[in-house]
């Protein structure tokens, strides 16, 4: 889906993703963040520390809303993130928090240019 919707040529390449503790990830909202963190590897650009992003990731490359938004944005707030990238259908309530920019994107493309 990387390939096909942002055009990176990943094929020729192993791809590894390590989650802290050995725990199993089976949280769709993990999606895009773990797909982030490819993208960062490949383009060897960082992804600014002071961001947070979740989202589900359709196959056409839709960003999909999820369940506990808030509490998810809330959390990443109480953290000290100045940035949240999340799904479109969520962003609504979620402007007036404080001391964090949110944003809403729809697809992977809009997802991207906000990251990097």
């Amino acid at each position: 889906m990387l390939e096909k919707r942002l055009g990176l040529q990943l094929a020729g390449d192993d791809v590894y993703v390590n989650i802290a503790g050995g725990m199993e990830v089976d949280e769709p909202a993990a999606d895009l963040g773990v797909a982030a963190a490819i993208i960062s590897s490949f383009r060897n650009v960082q992804i600014p520390p002071e961001t947070a992003v979740f989202g589900e990731i359709g196959l056409t490359g839709e960003i999909r809303g999820v369940l506990q938004a808030q509490a998810r944005a809330r959390e990443a707030q109480t953290l000290g993130f100045k940035k949240l990238i999340l799904p479109e259908s969520n962003k609504k309530g979620l402007e007036k928090l404080l001391g964090i920019r949110v944003v809403g994107v729809r697809n992977l493309e809009e997802a991207m240019d906000e990251l990097f």
